[in-house]
């Protein structure tokens, strides 16, 4: 995924209202962004933090810029933008670089799904093997000694999908929840249990019924992004 035109910076003052920002251009302009990440951003939104945002060329929008990517005090890039991780992870799957996803004809968007009314990331379909449901999850929290967490705040809309995942794996289907990791200090990935115990409860049942974890991290720059590797999952600690 390339930024065209590429990603420009600013120094983050405050994010406020979950879906804004105040940031100061390079001239010293002040100006409000829009936020496309409804979570807590923990460790991703520090005022004083160089931020890189896009624009958009849509007359009707009312905040022209996005918020992209957070650089770090420590030096660390992370994609705040949440709708950024689908496109990354369809891509990913495409090129062959999911290697645990590979040999499927189809990649559909957005299919309704389950008993709860949901839609799923991305069935995966063939004639040769097991219809294939995954769900995405964008992973920034990151906590000591390279360890990230999913998630950064209670999720009852996660936690719906757990359940609707461990239902297709139990009705033959093949069900992955996958963990696009989105931040560039983070080498392995944990469930919060800590921040939402239900929702690791239900990854625990889930991963009993046959539901499969995949972990992938991206490399960023304010030019492209892209999914490059696996890391571990590991279990509660």
């Amino acid at each position: 995924m390339h930024f065209e035109p590429r990603l420009k910076p600013a120094k983050l003052l405050k994010r406020y209202k979950r879906f804004l920002a105040d940031v100061e251009l390079g001239d010293g302009t002040l100006t409000t962004i829009h936020c496309a990440n409804t979570g807590a951003m923990t460790g991703c939104a520090e005022p004083g933090s160089t931020i890189w945002y896009s624009t958009s060329d849509n007359p009707k929008r009312k905040y022209p810029f996005s918020w992209e990517l957070t650089h770090t005090s420590a030096n660390e890039m992370i994609c705040v933008n949440t709708a950024r991780a689908n496109p990354l992870v369809a891509e990913a799957i495409t090129n062959g670089t999911v290697v645990e996803l590979t040999g499927y004809d189809n990649l559909r968007s957005e299919v309704r799904y389950g008993s709860e009314n949901s839609r799923i990331d991305f069935l995966l379909e063939s004639d040769q093997q097991a219809n294939c449901y995954v769900e995405v999850k964008s992973v920034t929290l990151l906590k000591n000694d390279q360890h990230g967490y999913f998630p950064d705040a209670v999720t009852t809309r996660g936690q719906k999908h757990l359940r609707e995942l461990t239902e297709m794996a139990n009705n033959g289907h093949r069900a992955v929840l996958f963990f696009a990791v989105l931040h560039s200090g983070i080498e392995k990935v944990s469930v919060a249990h800590y921040i939402d115990a239900n929702y690791s409860q239900l990854l625990a049942e889930a991963k009993e019924n046959g539901v499969e974890v995949l972990c992938y991290k991206a490399q960023l720059s304010n030019r492209e992004m892209h999914i490059s590797h696996a890391i571990e999952f590991i279990d509660r600690l």
